[in-house]
């Protein structure tokens, strides 16, 4: 696949003399580091497990129940409503 990469000149410049001294086209040289650093990245099934959100306990020890997104998206529009509502303060 042909891609386009802007890459700071004495960076190129770098990059095409590592090139020369390993007798590498640059295309070669850079298909060889994109290599490397996608080997050296953690692949997903080894990245740690999400933790769990945090629960919150009120002093009573009883805890709150988890809301669904549906629960809680009708309480950011009941909230919202509620807002028009209200006359504003001046």
């Amino acid at each position: 696949m042909r891609t386009t990469v802007d890459l700071p000149d004495d960076l190129y410049r770098r990059l095409k003399a590592r090139a020369a001294l390993g007798g590498l086209k640059v295309r070669e040289l850079m298909t060889q580091y994109v290599e490397q650093g996608l080997r050296s990245l953690p692949t997903p099934s080894s990245e740690r497990a999400r933790s769990q959100p945090p629960v919150a306990v009120p002093p009573t020890g009883k805890r709150i129940r988890a809301l669904t997104r549906s629960q809680l998206r009708r309480i950011e529009e009941d909230e919202e409503i509620a807002g028009r509502a209200r006359p504003r303060r001046r």
